[in-house]
């Protein structure tokens, strides 16, 4: 308990910052609402032009309408680039002070990272759960609607996923960290892992409506966890030995990403010049 005190620390002053910032989640639940409308709107366009049927393709209108809100409430779950303070202390040299302190700084990292997403990640959940779940429903928008899984085992198995989910994206965000260190700069790193993230997580367009040759691919991959196997739980569609693989492959990527963050990390500080002063 003592050796995890100073994570555990860590995760709640991050926290504590993160939450505070309501202006911010306020703003960011009502861009996502925006967007979800948008997206919805087009997809029931798309079905509609197959002799209106909502049927047609892997998931039903009704599905795809719950995957679209899901996915814009966890948009936070997103790596959007290296964690910012990091970023500054690296240009001012202040991120010799990390270095200092007498912790594993990759876990210090990462509960920093996981507390950060965490904070972004709740508030507007539960406030797209109370628009998209409940009051589209109650304004006799049900079609329109999120709608609950279909057991609460499915309900059991989102929340792992999004569990192993936050703990994938909070790995992300330690090696965009790593990189900003050797690179002094996060530019490079955040433009190239928004446009990943909003593409292979399923956030823009969900990976099963993606050409079939491609989805063994796009499953396999490591930013599926971070959205689109939650969300197939939540519609009930991984059962059995599937929902065990699926589990198992963000389990592994968390191990995998993990296991390649440390070893990179011991590189990069063997190597570290610190910059400012």
């Amino acid at each position: 308990m003592m050796a995890a005190r100073p994570y555990l620390a860590a995760f709640r002053a991050r926290w504590q910052v993160t939450t505070r910032h309501r202006a911010a989640a306020l703003a960011g639940f009502v861009t996502q609402c925006w967007w979800g409308a948008v997206n919805i709107m087009i997809y029931a366009a798309f079905y509609a032009g197959y002799g209106g049927t909502a049927s047609h393709g892997p998931f039903t209108l009704r599905q795809t309408v719950t995957y679209v809100w899901i996915m814009q409430g966890a948009l936070a779950l997103m790596p959007w680039g290296c964690d910012p303070d990091i970023a500054l202390a690296v240009r001012s040299g202040a991120v010799s002070h990390d270095l200092l302190r007498p912790v594993d700084i990759w876990w210090w990292w990462f509960c920093r990272a996981a507390a950060r997403i965490l904070g972004r990640l709740v508030p507007r959940a539960v406030l797209m759960a109370g628009f998209a779940g409940l009051a589209l429903k109650l304004a006799g928008l049900d079609a329109w609607a999120l709608h609950a899984p279909a057991s609460a085992a499915d309900a059991v198995l989102f929340t792992l996923s999004i569990l192993l989910g936050l703990a994938l994206s909070a790995g992300i965000t330690v090696l965009l960290n790593i990189v900003t260190v050797r690179t002094l700069s996060p530019l490079g790193a955040n433009a190239v892992i928004t446009p990943l993230s909003l593409i292979l997580s399923g956030n823009m367009l969900p990976l099963a409506l993606f050409p079939d040759k491609a989805q063994v691919l796009l499953l396999l991959q490591p930013f599926a966890g971070l959205g689109d196997l939650p969300c197939r739980f939540w519609l009930g569609t991984l059962h059995g030995p599937r929902a065990a693989m699926a589990l198992g492959q963000q389990a592994a990527w968390v191990a995998l990403l993990t296991l390649a963050g440390r070893a990179a990390l011991r590189r990069t500080l063997t190597r570290l010049e610190v910059q400012g002063g």
